[in-house]
């Protein structure tokens, strides 16, 4: 059997199980997995997992090796973990040890779930052309009122998609820029501004005011990108026009803090609040998700993807700052976004 100090030295959880089936040695990394000290109890005992199990007796009965799966519950989330098991001929022992492949699995999750979202998105609009055209073809070739109609809902369709394409190159871009961390000067407070005429339209069509204030005093320098931050704050403005009180007021509001704790320096703080129904407590952990809505139809309807609050994400992670959502329903909805400022600021 390897001493305990070549156990320790591996990277890797590792247990050995005697002929007896009994555990004779483990790492502080099997320790951790366990949460126990497993040294002297029946394996049948401290590992319940029948696959685990079996494969420990192959190797016992003569196997070289073999490999099973062990799922461990932790903190709420289950751990996944490929066991690799070897016969130590030295004494007959087993050696296991355990690679943790959890952030693999949700990988392929995601994935999976991305490419399922997608296909969803993109199949509904696709259904209703195909179905248009088919009836353009047919019955209402020679129905003016119908053909104008079906046209104006194939042209919003199409919209739609192209806004979908467009959100997906936009968040590919945003991840593979993600390591990348951004170094011009970008004065924020005018970006807003920029910002707030751009939407004005929409906000007149809903008769929305919108304000900004900020209590800087100076102008407002972060390093950043300036096209991402712009993309970070049309978004936020533009969700809270649209999922605001028709008639109600969108307040933007911006201060420096000297000491904000998690860049242990001077911060700029960005808050977009609206007056709208606010967001039921249980979503809000989940707002940035890919995808993720909170009312399906109305996000649709509205012209919503599913992915602004996850590019805006993205961008606020990649200038080392902060996302803060916080909501209450009936009295609207509050979007932080906190970065850092440089200290000549």
């Amino acid at each position: 059997m390897p001493s305990n100090e070549v156990l320790q030295a591996l990277p890797v959880p590792v247990l050995v199980v005697g002929r007896d089936q009994r555990i004779t040695a483990q790492n502080d990394g099997a320790a951790g997995i366990f949460e126990i000290d497993l040294v002297g109890r029946h394996v049948a005992t401290a590992i319940r997992q029948p696959a685990l199990l079996e494969a420990i007796e192959a190797v016992l009965s003569g196997a070289a090796q073999a490999d099973a799966r062990l799922v461990v519950s932790k903190h709420g989330r289950e751990v996944l973990y490929d066991v690799h098991l070897a016969k130590l001929a030295s004494d007959h022992s087993v050696l296991l040890t355990f690679l943790d492949v959890s952030p693999h699995e949700e990988a392929g999750q995601m994935r999976s779930d991305f490419v399922a979202n997608v296909s969803h998105e993109l199949r509904t609009p696709l259904t209703a052309l195909s179905g248009f055209i088919e009836t353009l073809r047919g019955p209402a070739r020679n129905d003016p009122d119908a053909r104008a109609r079906f046209l104006d809902i194939m042209e919003r369709e199409a919209g739609r998609m192209n806004r979908l394409v467009t959100d997906l190159l936009s968040l590919s871009r945003v991840e593979d820029m993600g390591r990348m961390r951004p170094t011009d000067l970008v004065e924020l407070d005018q970006v807003i501004l920029m910002i707030v005429n751009a939407l004005s339209p929409a906000a007149k069509e809903r008769n929305v005011e919108v304000r900004f204030h900020s209590d800087a005093g100076q102008p407002t320098i972060v390093v950043g990108d300036r096209d991402q931050l712009t993309q970070v704050f049309t978004n936020l403005t533009e969700n809270a026009i649209k999922y605001g009180r028709k008639g109600g007021t969108v307040q933007i509001t911006m201060k420096i803090e000297p000491m904000v704790p998690v860049f242990k320096g001077p911060g700029l703080v960005v808050t977009v609040q609206d007056e709208g129904e606010g967001i039921d407590p249980k979503h809000l952990g989940r707002l940035t998700e890919r995808f993720y809505r909170v009312d399906n139809h109305r996000s649709r309807e509205l012209g919503g993807t599913g992915l602004g609050l996850a590019i805006v994400k993205h961008i606020v992670n990649r200038h080392r700052g902060r996302l803060r959502i916080e909501s209450t329903p009936g009295s609207g909805s509050c979007f932080t976004v906190l970065l850092p400022m440089p200290d000549s600021a």
